[in-house]
């Protein structure tokens, strides 16, 4: 007879995990004070609570709240001049944002491998793919786990190169005793509607630089300055505006943001122990000097050779039969079909006269991504690091059944 749930065995878990986003009466009473107060759009107050608040918790001057994650990043590009025939170099174990908000500010993304126990970008992967051509490197704080941004700064500062943080993920993480989001020269956050800070869509550039803060607030507000008048339109921008209804969601989200942190870390950190105790699976390492995780992401490690030849995929399988709601993860971003299909050089940003690289991505190859995404990892959400201590027990004493019943699972 069948033990394991995908074969007709009996389900470990039939309750459901915590979803997301969270019931809050709070959101509630912040829209409705928007609609008292009748100011929708830009100049409300929400926005500038906002704007004022959320880069402050974030250890930041200044903050710009836009439209999406993705403008928040095309801001921070454009904010420090990165232009046609730029290179800029990214990981390829990312959302698409990071690399194609490159392309739409005019830039070449160049791809360097991701560390497969951090799966953060590797510093030494990144100097090795520096030219005469790169401006930037984009640092990802994959899952909410902060990147290794000591080297990072280092090799920024060694070559000349600006430093982004493309923080979507890691609301509230920690790198030392500071908050990620302004330990290089600016920052992006999401807040679309998966992120530990919510409202549907939103994002935003952070720095302590005020001259890309005023570059970036002119761009996102159709040209107008900072201290300038309504019809003062003085250089080239557009509008990447929020609304205030969308601030007011994210205000709420912030105020919830710190006891939701303590309980991911709780769970997390509990999860961890448990998995000590099972060979086969993992979890993802703290870089060095990294101190917090916004576990946006609760990343598991995957030894198939541990796991009796098993197949990530097949082992999935199992363990979502017997509750448990997980995902496989990121195809390497160089693999998606918009950079396989090819480009026409014959038009900006590859063009010989603007670019004189090779954009051949069907090229690439960054072994440890490849791996982390074929066999070597899969995921969790952070909702479910909102649950109990019961909840995390039942993620292990599945992963266990599965494990003590491979023989029921093709190889």
């Amino acid at each position: 007879m069948a033990t394991l749930a995908i074969n007709g065995g009996a389900k470990l878990r039939t309750a459901p995990f915590p979803s997301w986003p969270l019931k809050d009466d709070g959101y509630l009473s912040a829209l409705a004070e928007v609609l008292q107060d009748g100011r929708w759009g830009v100049g409300g107050p929400k926005n500038s609570e906002l704007c004022q608040k959320f880069p402050a918790f974030h250890d930041a001057g200044f903050g710009v709240a836009c439209t999406s994650g993705t403008t928040a990043l095309e801001l921070c590009l454009r904010a420090l001049g990165v232009d046609y025939g730029d290179e800029v170099i990214v990981p390829p174990y990312t959302f698409i944002a990071t690399a194609s908000s490159v392309i739409s500010v005019g830039a070449v993304p160049v791809f360097a491998d991701v560390q497969t126990n951090t799966f953060c970008i590797d510093p030494a992967a990144v100097e090795a793919q520096i030219t005469p051509r790169t401006k930037a490197v984009i640092a990802v704080h994959i899952g909410g786990m902060p990147c290794d941004m000591n080297a990072l700064r280092a090799l920024a500062s060694k070559h000349g190169l600006a430093l982004i943080e493309d923080c979507a993920q890691a609301h509230g993480a920690m790198y030392g005793d500071k908050h990620v989001g302004a330990l290089g020269d600016a920052g992006a956050f999401s807040f679309q509607s998966s992120k530990n800070v919510c409202a549907g869509e939103g994002g935003m550039l952070v720095t302590n630089r005020q001259e890309l803060f005023e570059k970036a607030w002119s761009f996102h507000n159709i040209g107008r300055v900072p201290d300038g008048g309504w019809y003062d339109h003085r250089v080239f921008g557009t509008n990447l505006r929020l609304t205030e209804f969308q601030a007011a969601l994210i205000l709420r989200g912030l105020e919830i943001l710190p006891g939701h942190m303590d309980k991911r870390d709780e769970n997390a950190m509990h999860l961890r122990r448990r998995l000590d105790e099972i060979p086969g699976v993992g979890y993802q390492a703290f870089p060095n000097g990294a101190t917090r995780s916004a576990w946006h992401l609760f990343i598991f490690t995957y030894d198939r050779e541990q796991m009796g030849g098993v197949s990530r995929d097949r082992f999935l399988a199992a363990l979502a039969a017997e509750g448990i709601p997980v995902g496989r993860g990121y195809n390497p971003l160089y693999q998606e079909g918009m950079f396989q299909r090819g480009w026409d050089r014959s038009r900006p940003p590859f063009s010989p006269n603007v670019y004189s690289g090779d954009v051949d991505y069907n090229k690439v190859s960054c072994p440890n991504c490849e791996f982390i995404c074929s066999d070597g990892s899969f995921w969790a959400g952070h909702s479910i690091l909102l649950g109990t201590t019961q909840d995390m027990d039942d993620i292990a004493e599945a992963i266990l059944k599965v494990r003590d019943n491979l023989d029921e699972i093709p190889r």
